[in-house]
């Protein structure tokens, strides 16, 4: 599998604000227990995925946002 950007720039804003947004709801400490490592981990997924541009799961699924112009 070839790891070729598959994601709209919108779509990698959207993941990189809400990475950064549940990040700070994690440390801000806004949730604790159990929730509080699913929030992290979703953040962490999300803040990745949008810097990098590649998400495993529309690789996939074979989705892309990304327009086939370019």
């Amino acid at each position: 599998m070839k790891l070729e950007i598959n994601e709209a720039p919108l779509d990698r804003v959207v993941r990189v604000v809400l990475g950064i947004a549940l990040g700070a709801v994690a440390v801000g400490g806004a949730v604790s227990g159990p929730l509080l490592y699913v929030v992290a981990l979703v953040a962490a997924i999300a803040l990745v995925t949008g810097i990098v541009g590649f998400c495993p799961l529309y690789a996939l699924l074979r989705v892309s946002t990304k327009s086939k112009a370019r």
